[in-house]
């Protein structure tokens, strides 16, 4: 434990001394949320691909595996779905906005070319679907730190919480987007190493891939089947809420805000390479941990909890430390990044930059708070809170951004309209009983916002 521990020490240090070195990068609003429009495409995809994934890569992926089984199998091709559109269709076009608009938020692209009224409404109401949205996506990502450390090191919860959501909240307001772009593609190539060694080792325990495959067509059980045990419109149901996850990234303004910084339309290209590799990497690598998780432990093992036992049960205490070094980089590479964005929306979108040059250091230290409180008052499943936030900000979001890149002109109302519908059935459907693959909270909203937005477009014609 106490190898573990100076390795996460050295770790967090790191992450303090960037944050402390990226300040001077940091005087001024664009270059406190943008990074002056100079990100290059390393940090650029390997930031987008950490800032995406959270502490559901790491634990929700393996632990949604270790409990359902191979239908969790579903998730990698719906959520790559996604950032294929992001990088190969939404990239370049976004980058090209951003720099001639000067554009500083998402939401000034989902606000752009609409008269003063709506304009305005645009603005307060994607801001409230930020915080919203980011409080609880950041408090799971600050539970996921303190599940960490309690898990380890029988920390006290409360501690750990505070002491995790300190330093990250230090670096944030130290270095502001450089900070956050740096830290994250670092925490990137940390993930990618725990995403390839410990599933190793994990496989060679079971036996290899040969041991795993005829476990799984030994057995009648529905955790080896390809739809969970499902049939009929269940099934499809179940098929089609799973690969819906890839609206999501359509619509998360702390991944697309990345693209809008990029300096270069022609660096797109290799950072598409980067981070779609890393996807594919990770979200397998964690897939294979949770089925093996499955074969040496059965079941006696919190899911959420599989990625700690393993390392603990078959790594040496050094490598055991790099690897939750990776898990609190995966923590911290979303919640930095979504309190840099909920901060832009109170400071930028709210107050349309009124008020003293530290005023978005307060926005961001705010939510930080708020989502503290939330994660000690109301603590719940990492892979569901991050689920909710994902989905509701993909529906409320990615419709206006695909329509605003499509160059569609949209009249009147359409647009608070469509982000209302999407945030909305989004809650709603959370709301209800769920389904056979969240289908309806997880397509249906999105699937609303476009239509209504097409809907408008036919109007204004």
């Amino acid at each position: 434990m106490t190898t573990v521990l100076i390795t996460l020490v050295v770790y967090q240090a790191a992450l303090l001394s960037l944050g402390w070195w990226a300040r001077r990068r940091s005087t001024t609003t664009e270059g406190y949320f943008i990074g002056g429009r100079e990100l290059g495409p390393w940090v650029a995809a390997l930031s987008y691909a950490a800032g995406s994934s959270s502490a559901w890569s790491i634990l929700g992926v393996s632990g949604i595996a270790f409990s359902q089984g191979i239908s969790a199998l579903w998730l990698l091709p719906g959520t790559l779905t996604g950032h294929l559109v992001v990088w190969f269709w939404m990239a370049p076009r976004l980058r090209s906005l951003s720099h001639s608009g000067r554009l500083l938020t998402l939401t000034d692209v989902l606000a752009r070319d609409q008269d003063a009224r709506w304009a305005k409404l645009t603005y307060r109401l994607s801001a409230i679907v930020i915080l919203f949205s980011f409080v609880f996506y950041i408090a799971a990502q600050f539970q996921g730190a303190a599940n960490t450390f309690t898990a380890v090191f029988d920390f006290d919860f409360v501690l750990a919480l505070l002491v995790g959501a300190a330093v990250v909240l230090v670096y944030t307001l130290w270095g502001g987007f450089w900070a956050v772009s740096v830290t994250d593609a670092l925490q990137a190539g940390l993930m990618l190493v725990a995403a390839v060694l410990l599933p190793v080792v994990a496989l060679i325990e079971v036996g290899g891939f040969g041991a795993l495959l005829a476990e799984a067509g030994s057995n009648a059980d529905p955790y080896w089947q390809w739809l969970g045990g499902h049939s009929g419109w269940f099934a499809l149901g179940f098929f089609l809420g799973m690969v819906s996850i890839g609206f999501g990234p359509l619509g998360q303004p702390h991944l697309l805000n990345r693209l809008m910084a990029m300096r270069s339309g022609r660096e797109i290209a290799l950072a598409r390479r980067v981070a779609l590799s890393w996807f594919v990497i990770v979200l397998s690598g964690m897939f294979v941990l949770g089925l093996c998780g499955h074969v040496l432990l059965v079941a006696n093992a919190e899911p959420e909890q599989i990625f700690f036992t393993l390392a603990e049960t078959l790594l040496p205490p050094v490598l055991t430390g790099v690897l939750i070094a990776a898990v609190l980089s995966a923590i911290m590479s979303t919640a930095d990044s979504q309190l840099l964005v909920a901060g832009a929306a109170i400071h930028h979108d709210l107050a349309r930059g009124a008020g003293p040059a530290y005023a978005s250091r307060l926005a961001v230290a705010g939510v930080a708070v708020a989502a503290v409180v939330l994660a000690l008052a109301l603590p719940e499943s990492i892979f569901s809170r991050v689920l909710f936030a994902w989905n509701a900000l993909g529906a409320a979001f990615g419709p206006v951004v695909v329509a605003r890149l499509l160059g569609w002109r949209l009249a009147g109302p359409s647009v608070p309209l469509a982000i209302a519908l999407g945030f909305g059935l989004t809650v709603l459907f959370y709301s209800l009983p769920n389904g056979p693959g969240d289908l309806w909270e997880r397509a249906v909203p999105f699937i609303a916002a476009f239509v209504t937005l097409l809907a408008a477009r036919s109007s204004a014609k």
